[in-house]
């Protein structure tokens, strides 16, 4: 067993043992992808605030997140293609965050299906919602999340139209793989991935096929999901479909302090500032540079998340004291994932739990409550350097 230091270590990992077409799909943005190296190296900017003499007995990085009791405040992001990362790696990765005391998200776009979660779990997870054009699966959709126990919907307001990741295009992603001379080759040589891949019987999207209309099949599948991401969602739908839940809901995707103020009126629990990983639009800001603009626009009136870029304890450190009430890892644990699979996803958090532990009380801090602006140093123009251009009236 290798010994595990940082997350870094199981990303050297994953990247041997999973195919490329998976391994590029995790680690790529869209476009030039501006945007997804700035979400990693905008949280190098930050710098930490050393206090001594202080008592660091009795520490914990205990909270909640929506009211939910969390062993830190850290969730398993909605990652689609988790089951091709790893064999039934969305069961094996909230199994994983059940035993840490961690919520773990289930993507619409995951090859395991809600039922196959829900069987392989005690605790409740939450359900990440992306909004179609058929109206009648949706509504099935969460129903089906509401029937397995799922205690929060997420919905991603950010993928009406898909950003282009030109790795996925070159490498023909699909799932599961289509057979060519080239992904065959690279599949021969990643041969835990292949016998777990051969071991399970779970290789498509699981919640839509066999669920959706006309899709029976990965042939039906394709041409389903290139039609149908709704380009018509608008706030009037998202307060529909938050009646229609009639639970916790969670925005994710926002990145303006105007759209922050809009997911007050439609009554969201929580927002989380997020720009897909660098997925979408690439050239936007990075989560943690519009993080404390966001926190300062909404107050105390909304729980305020954060995703992107965090690959570390001390990075959940950072996204705490500028405000946030709970981060997300979405490739952090996908390394762990794919490198040993759930102890692998263990592995990851136990890395980020140590090192946001022993970073707060390196910064004089006791509990994760009281972990503020004053822990940090933060460069000069650093929450202002970008401002929307305004045309001379």
């Amino acid at each position: 067993m290798p010994v595990i230091t940082n997350v870094d270590d199981l990303h050297e990992i994953y990247r041997r043992r999973v195919p490329k077409m998976f391994y590029d799909y995790c680690q790529s943005g869209s476009w030039t992808e501006q945007t997804f190296r700035e979400n990693e190296t905008d949280f190098d900017l930050i710098r930490l605030r050393q206090r001594v003499a202080v008592d660091m007995e009795g520490r914990s990085i205990e909270t909640k997140m929506i009211g939910r009791d969390v062993s830190m405040p850290v969730a398993l992001a909605p990652v689609g293609l988790t089951g091709m990362q790893h064999a039934d790696g969305e069961i094996l990765a909230a199994r994983a965050a059940e035993k840490f005391g961690v919520p773990f998200t289930l993507s619409t776009m995951s090859i395991c299906s809600i039922e196959d979660v829900a069987r392989e779990t005690q605790v409740p997870f939450w359900f990440q919602l992306y909004v179609m054009r058929d109206e009648d699966f949706i509504d099935r959709l969460i129903e089906r999340a509401r029937a397995a126990g799922c205690d929060a919907l997420v919905l991603t307001l950010d993928l009406q139209i898909l950003g282009q990741r030109h790795k996925d295009l070159k490498n023909g992603l699909s799932a599961p793989p289509k057979l060519t001379a080239k992904s065959i080759a690279d599949m021969m040589t990643r041969v835990q991935w292949g016998l777990g891949m051969l071991r399970t019987k779970r290789r498509f999207f699981g919640n839509i096929v066999g669920h959706a209309k006309g899709v029976g099949d990965a042939s039906s599948l394709s041409s389903w999901t290139a039609e149908q991401f709704d380009p018509r969602l608008d706030w009037d739908k998202i307060r529909r479909i938050k009646e229609k839940w009639g639970g916790k809901l969670i925005l994710k995707g926002i990145l303006d302090a105007e759209d922050a103020r809009m997911a007050l009126q439609v009554g969201a629990d929580a927002i989380v500032v997020s720009n897909h990983g660098g997925r979408q639009l690439d050239g936007a800001l990075s989560s943690i540079r519009l993080l404390p603009e966001i926190v300062d626009a909404v107050g105390s009136e909304v729980e305020v998340h954060m995703d992107g870029g965090i690959r570390s304890g001390q990075d959940v450190l950072k996204a705490i004291a500028l405000g946030a009430k709970g981060t997300y890892i979405g490739r952090a644990f996908v390394y762990g994932l794919g490198a040993m699979g759930e102890p692998g996803v263990t592995h990851a958090l136990e890395v980020i739990r140590k090192e946001l532990d022993t970073t707060m009380a390196l910064c004089g801090e006791k509990n994760i409550h009281d972990v503020g602006p004053q822990n940090l140093l933060i460069p000069k123009g650093f929450r202002d350097a970008w401002e929307p251009y305004r045309r001379n009236s």
